[in-house]
């Protein structure tokens, strides 16, 4: 069984509360704990401690950020967390620095990555429709998927070494919400993947 860390990386504002992305970390808690798993939850609402995270970090072998995208990205918090907490991580507990050498400064860069037997699953909450994407039709991906919109992340995850886990998304969120069907999804997509 996994230690699993479970990032709620939503901001409360006046057009989200947060409810969908809650339920949705409720969700994969009481779900990978009824597995067997042990699960810890951290919220942006949470006082964040630098070093009460990364101990998080170090404990977990499976981290899972749930998160809405806002503007193409994650929340301001979360965006504040990894500049707070991954930044400190950078002396050993998430990476030794960016993994270059002196000897190749132009070389390797990104693999001092110390969390190598961790894996990470993306969870995000789009307003965008599920057709918006891998359509070279649609106007504003032009084709591209969700982990290339969110590339960004993938690269922040493998810059300490993790592995990843397929990607899960809810689509639509906002104006044509399927709720029920993606608890459903969210559940079998877990269940395949810990």
């Amino acid at each position: 069984m996994s230690n699993v860390l479970i990032i709620n990386a939503h901001e409360p504002s006046p057009y989200s509360e947060g409810k969908l992305n809650a339920a949705l970390v409720e969700r994969a808690r009481k779900t990978l704990e009824d597995k067997g798993h042990s699960v810890k939850v951290v919220s942006m609402q949470d006082e964040i401690i630098v070093d009460e995270q990364l101990a998080h970090f170090e404990w977990a072998d499976r981290v899972i950020l749930q998160s809405p995208v806002n503007w193409m990205t994650i929340p301001w918090s979360f965006k504040k967390y990894m500049d707070d907490v991954f930044t400190a991580g950078m002396g050993g507990e998430l990476c030794r620095f960016d993994g270059r050498s002196a000897e190749e400064p132009t070389k390797n860069y990104g693999t001092g990555g110390t969390r190598t037997n961790t894996k990470y699953m993306l969870s995000f909450t789009f307003n965008a429709p599920k057709e918006s994407f891998d359509d070279s039709e649609e106007y504003l991906f032009q084709g591209k998927g969700v982990d290339d919109l969110m590339f960004h992340m993938h690269a922040n995850f493998r810059f300490f070494g993790m592995s990843a886990l397929p990607t899960f998304a809810c689509y639509d969120v906002m104006k044509n919400a399927d709720v029920e069907n993606d608890f459903k999804r969210f559940e079998a997509h877990l269940n395949e993947n810990f």
